[in-house]
């Protein structure tokens, strides 16, 4: 993910240079229903042959990925600022995940390893000054579990994002702390246009970075990976990147860009084999740069003109997708339709083809940031961004959105997210099944009932979270399950032998209740009983 000066430097140099199969998920119990409850269950054959002849309204999707990406580095979204106490941390950073839970958001992307620092306790790299305000100075307290907890008890995946190259933010080794990989090996880093960089070329830097991440995968109930679209610096001032010595040692017969990009790949490889070995459900992605390459580079590229990923920056998300090293791509496309050299409209439905029959997942990285800036006059319209996610109903390709950055949240910036909730977001949402990942829907929940201004049911042994329908008109069937306007509420489980539910005053129909696993795997649905 681009951030502060560099992010708008990016774009700047990018704009002017030339259904029904997964709505109930793999594995469903099908355990007989208990008597009393045979005229109100549906078994999985059942649930899954008719949802599968189900006719879905894609205005209305039942599964979709809504997040939101929180930045660290530099103070951008959290925390406000350096060295802040402990209490205020957190009281900032459960009001951006309450902000993003009011508006049916189901995933975080928070960045956990700005440049080679860390919000968590780490004995491989030091901790963040943008947590401490000092390098290496230990904040009293471990926020990645706090972190993850309250992101979990908000209904929201928790992905920890990683800049896997940057090692400082300024190129004076010696004030970073004794015990920080860079100082340690300085071999291991190329000083470039005022910032320190891991060389990607080093096989003893890939093994760094992906053993920092395993080790965080290992220890913390993370969900996903996430990587942003830093790999070899974006040109700048244009300095060569000094990685001279190694393309000698190690390059071989390769030309320089297609060893850059080499080495890239395998370190997108490497540390999804080490995510999957380590914990198989955690989902791996990237947020590339929204351009791939242009047709004027590559006639699979991009009718657009701006810079190219590929040849600028050695990042070749298309290869990741055929190659099936990433769970996820989420290309950020931070232009307005009808820009020339940029245009969503051509962007969003390239990126569809390349995901096309390949399992890997795609959403999209959207400009919320960028909402209401004066320099383009598409920004200045509240029906821009918007419109992204209109346009995005025509390609069942892209499952979802994630916005940058969680701060526009507060902000609400010409109230566009409003217009999103009332337009895209009504109804809550299911995360999108990825195949190959762990995880089975639980056993469908028990004795469902209304009881006063409530909905009571069972517990379901492996179960994260229920999803809660209300059918007002037709049959509660399966259909009316897999119709997202009838889901009215995801319920995170409260860990007891009996769930509950507060009934909207006034709301009628019949409910139904289905169990969700972490990745949202669903049980077969319960009718509720008759009070």
């Amino acid at each position: 993910m681009r951030t502060g000066r560099p992010l708008i430097a990016a774009a700047a140099l990018a704009a002017f240079t030339a259904a029904a199969a997964y709505t109930f998920g793999p594995g469903a119990g099908a355990a007989k229903p208990s008597r009393g409850e045979a005229d109100e269950a549906m078994t999985t054959t059942e649930a899954v042959a008719a949802a599968a002849s189900c006719p879905i309204d894609p205005r209305f999707p039942k599964r979709q990925l809504r997040g939101v990406w929180i930045a660290t580095v530099n103070n951008i979204d959290w925390p406000s600022r350096k060295g802040l106490a402990p209490d205020r941390q957190q009281a900032e950073y459960v009001k951006l995940l309450d902000a993003a839970a009011k508006r049916r958001f189901n995933a975080v992307f928070v960045q956990v390893r700005p440049a080679s620092d860390t919000f968590y306790r780490s004995s491989l790299e030091p901790w963040s000054k943008f947590l401490t305000g000092t390098a290496g100075r230990d904040p009293g307290w471990d926020p990645m579990p706090f972190l993850i907890s309250e992101a979990h008890k908000r209904g929201l995946e928790f992905h920890a994002w990683f800049n896997p190259y940057r090692a400082a933010y300024d190129t004076n080794l010696g004030e970073l702390p004794a015990s920080h990989p860079a100082r340690v090996h300085p071999d291991w880093v190329v000083k470039h246009e005022g910032r320190l960089y891991y060389n990607p070329g080093l096989p003893a830097v890939r093994d760094h970075v992906t053993e920092v991440i395993k080790d965080v995968v290992k220890r913390y109930d993370v969900d996903g990976v996430h990587f942003d679209d830093y790999f070899y610096p974006y040109p700048g001032g244009g300095k060569k990147f000094a990685d001279g010595a190694a393309f000698a040692r190690y390059g071989g017969e390769m030309k320089l860009a297609d060893w850059r990009r080499a080495n890239v790949n395998k370190l997108v490889a490497q540390v999804d084999k080490a995510v999957h070995a380590t914990r198989k459900r955690v989902k791996f992605g990237i947020s590339p740069f929204g351009i791939w390459r242009n047709t004027s580079n590559d006639p699979a590229g991009s009718a657009t003109s701006g810079m190219s990923a590929y040849d600028s920056i050695y990042a070749d998300a298309r290869h990741w997708i055929r190659e099936g090293t990433v769970d996820y791509v989420m290309p950020q496309l931070y232009w307005p339709r009808g820009f020339r050299v940029a245009d969503y409209n051509v962007l969003a439905p390239w990126w569809a083809k390349q995901v096309r029959g390949t399992g890997v997942h795609l959403y999209i990285g959207q400009a919320l940031y960028r909402v209401g800036a004066k320099d383009t006059p598409a920004w200045t319209k509240p029906g821009e961004l918007p419109g992204h996610l209109t346009l995005n109903r025509k390609y069942p390709e892209i499952r979802g959105d994630v916005y940058f950055s969680a701060k526009q949240l507060l902000s609400n910036p010409l109230r566009v997210m409003d217009r999103i909730v009332a337009g895209q977001y009504s109804r809550p949402a299911m995360l999108p099944l990825m195949k190959g990942l762990e995880g089975n829907a639980p056993d469908r929940p028990g004795n469902v009932r209304v009881q006063g201004a409530n909905l009571l049911w069972k517990s379901s042994q492996g179960a994260r979270h229920y999803a809660v329908y209300r059918v007002v008109s037709g049959r509660a069937d399966s259909c009316a399950v897999a119709d997202a306007r009838n889901l009215v509420a995801i319920v995170r489980d409260n860990g007891e032998t009996r769930q509950s539910f507060a009934l909207p005053a006034g709301a009628r129909g019949t409910y139904l209740v289905s169990a969700l696993d972490g990745l949202h795997n669903e049980s077969p649905a319960t009718k509720a009983a008759l009070p």
